[in-house]
């Protein structure tokens, strides 16, 4: 059976994992790919994405594909580390 203490912890770090959402999707990431920008926020949801009238239309699902991927990982990337630092504060490992 978890301690108060224990309990007191798991409250906390619930607490601050949704503060840290909260804040992940007011956080915007973008990235292009010759023509085409996409904007996404933290929480990994499309924001905007913009075509520049030159992008030939049989280029531009491969162009999207990449912009909207490498968006993604960036986002991913961002929101790792502010829950990492969220986890070390709570004292708990972070695999490094």
């Amino acid at each position: 059976m978890p301690s108060l203490s224990q309990m007191k912890d798991l409250y906390k770090i619930q607490r601050e994992t949704k503060r840290i959402k909260k804040e992940l999707k007011n956080v915007h990431v973008e990235a292009e790919a010759s023509g085409v920008k996409v904007t996404v926020n933290c929480e990994q949801e499309v924001i905007s994405i913009e075509v520049a009238p030159n992008v030939s239309m049989s280029d531009l699902p491969a162009l999207l594909k990449d912009a909207l991927n490498r968006a993604l990982k960036k986002a991913q990337i961002v929101a790792a580390e502010r829950m990492q630092g969220i986890m070390q504060q709570m004292g708990l490992s972070t695999g490094e």
